[in-house]
């Protein structure tokens, strides 16, 4: 089955291919079927999810799935929250995940109230009017770092330590921080939908849940990184 992601974001893609391949899904990048990027002026997630699903479905015919994801920091109110992929330009930075980063380093200079979580939002349309869009929510709670640790993942992942790992998502790995980041978490509640309501069923062979896809039991030690 085909489903268009509603994402030109090569990370982002690749992340959820990896969860819902298993059910025998493929996802397509809308950039790869020329689907423009919808606007999304709402102030939450899921209004902004719901729009880029519906827009995809439209311009493509086929199910379409959309994620609205952000950081909510708690000193700054639960910003920058549906506007985090542009926060950098609000300090006159060109957009981009390594000057998102700066900026919010420096916004959070000498504040020790450092919680913060990454949340995503995921929905799922079978048409462009769908009337029963399916809707999942997934957040990953954590530490601000002072600087960023770990080389993989992307966007606020060297600078979100998790208490859990003892680790920044940017220093597990990939299948890791996969299974367990907010987008993970969403992507998991996401398939059990689509199993229930669109009877989607893993594919024969596969594996499900997918290697990694638990959370580990226990709450290994771990400073955090500074």
């Amino acid at each position: 089955m085909k489903i268009v992601l509603a994402s030109n974001n090569a990370g982002k893609l690749a992340e959820l291919q990896a969860l819902f391949g298993p059910l025998g899904c493929t996802l397509i990048a809308q950039s790869e079927l020329g689907v423009p990027e919808a606007p999304e002026p709402h102030k939450t997630f899921v209004e902004n999810a719901l729009a880029k699903a519906r827009n995809a479905a439209q311009h493509t015919g086929l199910p379409a799935l959309a994620d609205d994801a952000g950081l909510c920091v708690d000193h700054l109110g639960g910003l920058p929250g549906v506007d985090t992929a542009y926060y950098a330009m609000q300090f006159g930075y060109p957009k981009g995940d390594a000057n998102n980063v700066t900026a919010l380093l420096a916004q959070m200079r000498g504040v020790d109230n450092r919680r913060a979580a990454l949340v995503s939002t995921l929905v799922a349309v079978r048409a462009p009017f769908d009337p029963e869009p399916l809707i999942a929510s997934g957040r990953a709670q954590g530490l601000l770092t002072q600087e960023p640790v770990g080389e993989n993942g992307f966007g606020f992942d060297p600078v979100m330590w998790i208490p859990e790992f003892g680790q920044t998502f940017a220093q597990l790995p990939v299948a890791v921080k996969n299974a367990n980041s907010h987008r993970g978490r969403a992507a998991r509640a996401m398939v059990e939908l689509m199993r229930e309501r669109w009877n989607m069923a893993p594919s024969p062979g596969s594996a499900w849940p997918p290697e990694g896809v638990q959370p580990p039991l226990g709450r290994p030690g771990g400073r955090l990184a500074t």
